[in-house]
């Protein structure tokens, strides 16, 4: 059932226990959001640094793995029908970590309504908080053109707008806390303390949102997931 050794990854980052999830990652707003369902589950797991600094993610090792270079990445030893399952992309990994387990995922109605608010945050939140960030913070801020800046800096207002009219009454997105919840708020994180354009993107007028940032990160599994792996 643990037999990791086919998968080239487990070559260049090999296993100490290949019984437990591997998880390659960083500590991004798309890394974090594995480790803190981890964390929030309570499943074992081991946790490999992929280091951008090395260019690890365009490694054939990574690459085998995922085939697009981004992190995070998991391998389950034991994933459907007892057999190693080797998945990318976060919004997939939440959605299969919530199913393994049966936790952080409604049946019924409610299932849909937290999947909506997590593809809300695959194909909105986390592109537009993105390219604040590189217009803001990183390289981007060099280009003397305002334009790009206004564009992102005003749907990711629109976007705060419509996260704080829906939590508006609410604990948290989509009823309980669910994987919608652990999606969406490292990028709200991140873009008030890594990007610094909560002034600029209307945050700080966000009462609503700016609540339940702080519900979310009194959590003590996301104090440890936010953590994972170390930056050290």
């Amino acid at each position: 059932m643990f037999d990791l050794t086919t998968f080239p990854i487990t070559r260049r980052w090999q296993p100490q226990d290949p019984a437990v999830i591997q998880l390659y990652s960083l500590p991004t707003p798309n890394g974090v959001k594995v480790s803190i369902a981890l964390e929030e589950l309570g499943l074992p797991y081991e946790v490999h640094r992929i280091d951008f600094s090395k260019s690890d993610q365009h490694t054939a090792e990574f690459l085998s793995l995922n085939p697009n270079g981004k992190i995070p990445a998991i391998l389950d030893p034991d994933g459907p029908g007892g057999k190693p399952l080797p998945l990318f992309e976060s919004g997939a990994i939440l959605l299969y970590l919530a199913e393994k387990t049966g936790r952080l995922l409604p049946e019924g109605a409610g299932r849909w309504e937290v999947i909506q608010w997590l593809m809300f945050q695959m194909g909105g939140v986390g592109p537009m908080f993105g390219q604040v960030g590189y217009f803001h913070h990183f390289a981007g801020k060099e280009i003397e053109d305002p334009r790009p800046r206004t564009r992102y800096f005003n749907e990711s207002r629109r976007l705060l707008g419509v996260l704080d009219q829906r939590l508006a009454g609410r604990d948290w997105i989509a009823g309980d806390y669910s994987i919608a919840d652990i999606a969406l708020c490292p990028w709200v994180r991140n873009l008030r303390d890594g990007y610094h354009a909560g002034e600029e993107t209307g945050l700080t007028e966000m009462a609503n949102v700016l609540a339940w940032l702080d519900r979310f990160l009194a959590r003590p599994a996301v104090e440890r997931g936010l953590k994972i792996p170390s930056r050290s």
